[in-house]
């Protein structure tokens, strides 16, 4: 009697703690998969490919309404020109604000309306010929086919 008592404290024992794992990795999950984690991310991912000059990589992570403003190489073209050329630097220190949730946003006063939109102000610091400088931009993480991507704001 008194083994078959031991085994089952020991069987509810281990039901617990697998029950506790689950939770534990549901937590873990959910905290580095939530929406604001992955807008976050995509914005994070557009900025580092800007700061490299890989302007290619970043152009793909716009929007398909960005995409229709910029052709892919006009886009390369002007970004190396302008950040790198006109400003006189190599690269760029920036940071990323605590994203806010937008639960209907429009790129501009023509553009369709988007839904469950992220809004993420980012600071690029430049440190080149004409001094050091901030530039700042509200940049937009709205899904689109199962992707986070990137937008601007183009509203008067």
């Amino acid at each position: 009697m008194y083994r078959k008592t031991a085994l089952i404290k020991r069987i509810l024992m281990g039901m617990a703690l697998l029950v506790c794992i689950v939770i534990v990795l549901f937590l873990i999950r959910s905290a580095m998969f939530s929406p604001d984690k992955q807008a976050v991310a995509v914005v994070e991912e557009f900025y580092r490919f800007e700061q490299e000059g890989e302007f290619s990589a970043s152009w793909q992570l716009f929007h398909s309404n960005m995409k229709e403003r910029f052709s892919k190489g006009s886009y390369i073209q002007d970004r190396a020109h302008v950040f790198m050329n006109h400003f006189g630097v190599d690269t760029f220190e920036f940071s990323l604000s605590e994203p806010e949730q937008v639960k209907q946003w429009k790129m501009s006063k023509t553009a369709p309306a988007m839904k469950n939109v992220y809004k993420i102000l980012v600071t690029q610091t430049y440190k080149g010929k004409y001094g050091n400088f901030d530039l700042e931009q509200e940049v937009f993480a709205v899904k689109e086919k199962e992707k986070w991507r990137v937008v601007w704001d183009y509203n008067q």
